[in-house]
């Protein structure tokens, strides 16, 4: 396995998620593929994991969330192109191939290297290895498919960023023809409760996080370009929640009351 850094690290929090929906609440999520891995993360991963109910839940909402843009964007655009910017251990192809699209996943290269490990390229889907923030990867898929609908995920990716480089990856992709972007974001209050309770549980406290948002508005006027706001909706709406924990309940409600943590869908 690679040496990975601190923010690449996070990338088992995810599959952890992921397997514990599988495993306990399949009404939220189930992946067969990431329940196959299991046995092949690292041993003492699942040993040493002590999240409650609602953080390991948290990473599976985003899956399921992503998994309904993404069928939405397919249903209507059989033979568009899916991209995942900070991929990691995704297996959302697994999940939601029609077939037809063409997928590339986005990572650093040292992520690529384990993520090949356990997840060999599938016949669609092409692993680029570079900087999420720079247009080296989207000037390839352009030279692929030079004018399919592109629809970009960046998830659990942008946290971890300051704003002007988000702004600026934003901005970048309005030069590339028919491109859509969905992202999971939180408020200025979200990030206060993320870095004081949910990063401790994960045991990543140390983890630096830069980017929130309180509003999608504001976030297109500092973009330009023409971006539009397609969707700015609470994280848990869609959500079931028969069978959770009464805990797991409340903090669902209260971070979709408080617009804590939100999914932010943008076009040019």
């Amino acid at each position: 396995m690679p040496q990975l850094g601190i923010i690449e690290d996070t990338l088992f929090i995810p599959m952890l998620g992921r397997i514990y929906a599988s495993e306990h609440c399949p009404q939220i999520l189930y992946d067969q593929k990431a329940l196959e891995l299991k046995k092949k993360l690292p041993r003492n991963l699942l040993r040493r994991n002590r999240q409650s109910q609602y953080t390991m839940l948290a990473s599976a909402v985003r899956s399921a969330n992503f998994d309904r843009y993404i069928r939405a964007f397919l249903e209507h655009k059989a033979d568009g192109v899916i991209v995942q910017l900070g991929c990691g251990l995704e297996t959302t192809y697994d999940r939601c191939d029609n077939t037809k699209a063409r997928w590339y996943s986005v990572d650093l290269p040292h992520v690529l290297e384990y993520r090949r490990e356990l997840l060999p390229e599938p016949e669609r889907e092409t692993y680029l290895a570079g900087d999420a923030f720079a247009e080296d990867w989207i000037r390839q898929i352009r030279a692929d498919v030079s004018d399919a609908p592109i629809f970009i995920t960046a998830g659990g990716l942008f946290h971890y960023f300051e704003e002007s480089k988000v702004v600026g990856l934003l901005r970048m992709l309005t030069k590339f023809g028919d491109i859509q972007i969905i992202f999971d974001t939180i408020s200025k209050s979200g990030m206060t409760m993320m870095r004081s309770k949910y990063m401790k549980q994960v045991c990543r406290a140390d983890v630096p996080m830069f980017f929130y948002v309180d509003s999608a508005t504001e976030l297109v006027k500092k973009i330009g370009c023409g971006v539009r706001v397609l969707a700015e909706a609470p994280y848990y709406r869609h959500i079931p929640r028969n069978g959770l924990m009464l805990s797991t309940k409340i903090s669902m409600a209260v971070s979709d009351r408080l617009n804590m943590v939100k999914m932010i869908h943008l076009t040019a």
